[in-house]
């Protein structure tokens, strides 16, 4: 095996001594050979697994000869859009063109299409009508079934049915993709993959499909919002490798499409066995000339110490991606990655993160997890810890102090996310203690998201008395070191469930705490998650009770607003959003109050200036 970048063209093909390859390799991002990325991840596992793999990364759409890059591959092609929905990476939440995309070379925006994966596969349709296509990536696993889709403002097919693959993996896809490519391998016609667990296909009959539930036909979930968030919710308990059963939706009198069980979670051996190919570590030489791909800064210097989440936020799609399992690498596997990194002639002594989804998870929430999944209709964490959960960092700790203490380190950063009711759990302080002597550096990131306990169920996050206790403890810790460093929350503007008013108590907090946050993040209704589903429903999937939804776009900048109330430009909207919620009492120059009244001002200054003539 030659340690080098994949071929990107027959030039490469041929420097390695091939005249076909098994994949064709279709991405929306720029080809970046490293375990940050997706596509790096996937390509190196089949590349392990003995088979030939060509990459065609962000090929012009509207061309298609720019897929014909290899000829015709031996087994299929491979589809990722990217390591963002195509639609995210495209747009901001008022639906306006981002100006640029760290994912492509020079940060330049436009370089890939709107809902990427449904593209290229028809580009791929156009010259190969009968080679197997294989979607997957967050695009495709968050769209593996009918969904709204919050750019067009409406419900969508699953994917797979719009594409015109022939199978979708879903999930992170290490062990679907090698069976996949195994069964088409041996001569399983690719229709007859409906098998393997982590994919999803379409098929004429439910004959072999055994135990399964059936959704909501297609017709009933884009007609009906009831249906819809039934539908979503029977998918959001069915997340689990152990007690999941198949899922089937329909779509016309013969054609279903059916979601295999996902698969089960990688083993440590397993998770080790990812991180320790021959990743080249950066982006192509190829587009060096074009500044290389920002995204790489972000992550170069960075380790992946798991991978799933139990936190269970309502806006967060990690359930139906990587599923609420943590997995993790072993010490010795990350300390072997910390060790590359060190070398490189880049390196400055600052590792920037050791984390995952959620840093402080190193471990499964409970014992029985491993055996029996998680409970399909209970959280981990809220509204209440359950009383299985293990909150024990000592195995985190254990990992930081051996990174720190490696030659050429001066230090080791947490920047991904804490779970800081996680943290309250855990009895022994010595890891927060530890964290804030040495793995911050001024100031601690961390999501509350808001701070009314109505809001904070919506999104399933712990009550604002779990908050206000971290930010007690976390300052008498600073105390006794010595230290003053701060804490900056991420807050959340318009999610379901926040009301105007909502959003004025939160402000009055903010002001009592005098912190004014420089950015705030509107409500992003992404796919597959239970907080757009409320957003399109009005209703929590969870109990079908109805929820306050703002989807105008004014109240919605009076939200925003409101967290910003001290930025002058944001005067006339906080005003107005007083007004409204008959909270004048904010308006004047007591301390307690938001805004002055900006007309008596005026009038004062037009006194002043008539004195002075």
């Amino acid at each position: 095996m030659i340690k080098d970048f994949l071929p990107i063209s027959k030039k490469d093909m041929k420097k390695r001594g091939w005249d076909y390859v098994d994949f064709t390799y279709v991405i929306g991002d720029a080809y970046v050979d490293h375990p940050s990325f997706g596509h790096a991840i996937i390509s190196r596992v089949l590349e392990a697994n003995g088979y030939r793999i060509g990459i065609i990364s962000q090929p012009d759409w509207k061309n298609k000869d720019s897929i014909n890059v290899f000829g015709k591959p031996r087994l299929g092609f491979l589809v990722m859009a990217g390591n963002m929905d195509s639609m995210v990476n495209h747009y901001t939440v008022s639906k306006k063109r981002r100006k640029s995309d760290a994912f492509t070379p020079g940060g330049v925006m436009g370089k890939r299409p709107d809902y990427a994966t449904i593209v290229y596969c028809n580009l791929i349709r156009q010259t190969y009508k009968d080679v197997p296509v294989i979607i997957g990536g967050i695009e495709a696993s968050l769209r593996r079934m009918g969904h709204y889709d919050y750019w067009s403002d409406k419900v969508k097919n699953s994917i797979l049915v719009d594409s015109g693959a022939d199978i979708l993996i879903y999930g992170m896809g290490e062990r679907s993709v090698v069976e996949v490519a195994d069964a088409l391998n041996s001569g399983i016609d690719v229709k007859d993959i409906t098998f393997i667990n982590g994919t999803v296909y379409k098929t004429k009959t439910l004959d072999t499909v055994y135990n399964y539930i059936m959704l909501p036909d297609i017709d009933s979930i884009k007609s009906d919002k009831k249906k819809y968030a039934q539908s979503f919710y029977l998918q959001y308990c069915n997340t689990d490798p152990f007690v999941a059963k198949p899922l089937v939706e329909q779509y016309k009198e013969h054609m279903y499409v059916v979601q295999n069980v996902p698969s089960k979670p990688l083993s440590q051996m397993e998770m080790d066995d990812v991180y320790a190919y021959d990743y080249m570590r950066n982006y192509h030489p190829s587009y060096e000339k074009y500044g290389g791909v920002p995204a790489i800064k972000e992550v170069k210097f960075s380790l992946v110490s798991n991978r799933g989440c139990f936190g269970g936020c309502s806006f967060c799609a990690l359930t139906f991606h990587q599923g609420r399992i943590i997995q993790t690498r072993s010490h010795e596997s990350i300390i072997n990655e910390a060790k590359t990194i060190i070398n490189d002639s880049e390196f400055k002594g600052y590792i920037h993160d050791v984390g995952g989804p959620t840093a402080n998870f190193r471990h499964p929430s409970c014992n029985k997890q491993l055996t029996k999944g998680v409970c399909p209709n209970k959280q981990c964490l809220f509204p209440e810890p359950c009383n299985n959960l293990k909150a024990d960092h000592k195995d985190y700790l254990e990992l930081l102090k051996k990174l720190r203490n490696l030659p050429k380190v001066k230090k080791v950063f947490i920047r991904s996310g804490i779970r800081f009711d996680y943290l309250m759990y855990d009895k022994d302080d010595t890891f927060m203690r530890e964290m804030v002597k040495h793995h911050i550096s001024g100031q601690l990131k961390v999501a509350p998201e808001h701070i009314c306990d109505n809001v904070l169920e919506k999104m399933g996050k712990p009550k604002k008395a779990v908050y206000e206790s971290f930010i007690s403890k976390y300052n008498k810790i600073n105390k006794s070191l010595g230290m003053n460093q701060f804490v900056v929350p991420y807050l959340m503007s318009s999610h379901p469930g926040s009301t105007l008013e909502d959003a004025v108590c939160l402000a009055e907090y903010l002001r009592e705490w005098g912190y004014m946050p420089e950015q705030v993040q509107d409500f992003y209704p992404t796919p597959s998650t239970i907080s757009t589903c409320m957003y399109y429903t009005g209703l929590d999937p969870r109990n079908m009770e109805k929820v306050y939804v703002t989807k105008n776009p004014h109240e919605k900048a009076m939200q925003r607003a409101l967290i910003q109330y001290r930025n002058p430009k944001n005067y006339d909207l906080v005003k107005e959003a007083l007004i409204k919620t008959k909270r004048t009492d904010l308006i004047g120059f007591d301390k307690n109050c938001l805004i002055k009244p900006r007309k008596i001002k005026n009038s004062m200054e037009k006194k002043k200036g008539r004195r002075r003539k």
